[in-house]
């Protein structure tokens, strides 16, 4: 065979090679990334559909002490979790024993403390839940429910790095005020036969507080992270600057994330596929507002990018913010577990995986229905850049197989 037809040969060898690769990716079976990834895939739809009243019967722990003993450095849960259920619904019933302000923020929430001393964060309705948030992509105030809805499209996409939450109605006159602090107590106010609070944070003012139907306040609670694994605080290298007129670096240089690859943590490790991870995540809920995110500390950029503070989010089922995908259309890769899982929920899956796991929820309905088909409709987005990546870079340099599993210390 002559020099120049072996080198056509070979071409087209490698450009068949690189097809195959794409085509068993793209939702086929026939490698064994495919074939696990369609193994947890399966796993998570059987176990999506939740329990009401649920209890732990086969362990003497607490629901606390069970959910503490899930974190890892790359998970918050696991993936399977039969007592999820037992602990969601603890979180929606438990005696609250102290009330008090939220930690410091620039949104409206309460720090509670429930029965057996366990932390939660509490963030009460603000809006309908077919109200638009106009304006900016991160305007209005925090939605609870989206916070709800982003836990468990963590869970669907196979993500598991959002602390638990379940929607919960509370009694503002005999569940918060008998329990309240000073501080928070001071903030309590009436409108009209509504009990309403304002609480203690930046953009917290007596002017706009949450206001209950009557004394029945819906919100959110949030499961604190154990205290075994502080937090450590990162600005986000795709962060917005807020300021009218004053674009980030990213926004006006589309090779921008040639210089974040040369930062630590994102020189090495998984942390820079984490940040393209969220900003799937963060597309999917509409969630412009991840200006810093968190970590476990000490971790050697090991740790997960740990999915904090998703209620900026699900609040305009019709805008499609694109620059929220920045990290992977100018870094051009993602993972070959996020790329399979994003093909198993095309056509629709996506939106029926949350309908069935939100079902569950003390608040369903979650989500209007509008939010639910611009998960879709998103979703669809998100692979035609891929895509558009994989013709550009080719699927060796864009689809990274990088699984870690780090052992529970």
């Amino acid at each position: 065979m002559k020099l120049k037809q072996r080198v056509v040969v070979l071409v087209a060898v490698v450009l068949l090679l690189g097809l195959a690769k794409l085509f068993l990716l793209d939702g086929g079976e026939g490698s064994a990334a495919s074939r696990r990834d369609l193994r947890a895939f399966r796993k998570m739809e059987a176990g999506l559909s939740l329990s009401r009243g649920a209890r732990l019967t086969h362990t003497l722990q607490s629901p606390w002490e069970v959910a503490s003993q899930w974190v890892g450095p790359r998970e918050v849960y696991p993936e399977e979790t039969p007592e999820l259920a037992a602990v969601l619904t603890a979180l929606g019933t438990a005696r609250v024993e102290r009330a008090d302000v939220g930690y410091k923020g620039t949104q409206l929430k309460a720090l509670l403390v429930l029965d057996g001393g366990q932390k939660v964060v509490f963030k009460p309705k603000r809006y309908s839940r077919d109200y638009v948030v106009e304006g900016e992509p991160y305007a209005g105030y925090d939605r609870h429910n989206a916070e709800v809805a982003a836990f468990h499209l963590d869970r669907i996409l196979g993500f598991r790095r959002a602390p638990l939450v379940v929607g919960r109605f509370i009694n503002l006159r005999t569940e918060f005020k008998p329990v309240a602090t000073d501080q928070l107590l001071s903030t309590f106010l009436m409108q009209g036969n509504n009990s309403c609070f304002y609480g203690k944070c930046y953009y917290c003012r007596e002017s706009e507080p949450a206001c209950a139907e009557g004394d029945m306040m819906e919100g959110s609670i949030t499961l604190w992270l154990p205290d075994v694994w502080p937090l450590q605080k990162h600005r986000h290298p795709w962060g917005r600057t807020y300021r009218e007129g004053k674009l980030a670096r990213w926004e006006y240089d589309e090779s921008y994330c040639e210089a974040v690859k040369k930062m630590p943590p994102y020189d090495a490790g998984p942390r820079l596929l984490d940040v393209i991870d969220t900003a799937i995540f963060d597309y999917l809920i509409g969630n412009a507002d991840r200006h810093h995110y968190e970590s476990f500390q000490d971790d050697g950029g090991a740790s997960m990018l740990i999915l904090l503070d998703n209620a900026k989010s699900f609040g305009n089922p019709a805008l499609d913010e694109r620059s929220i995908l920045a990290p992977l259309y100018q870094c051009c890769m993602v993972r070959v577990s996020t790329w399979n899982r994003l093909n198993l929920l095309r056509a629709g899956a996506l939106s029926s995986a949350m309908r069935q796991a939100l079902t569950f929820d003390p608040i369903n309905p979650v989500l209007a229905e509008p939010h639910l088909a611009a998960l879709d409709r998103r979703l669809s987005g998100v692979i035609e850049t891929i895509r558009q990546c994989v013709e550009s870079q080719g699927p060796d340099n864009t689809l990274i197989e990088d699984r870690i599993n780090l052992p529970h210390p």
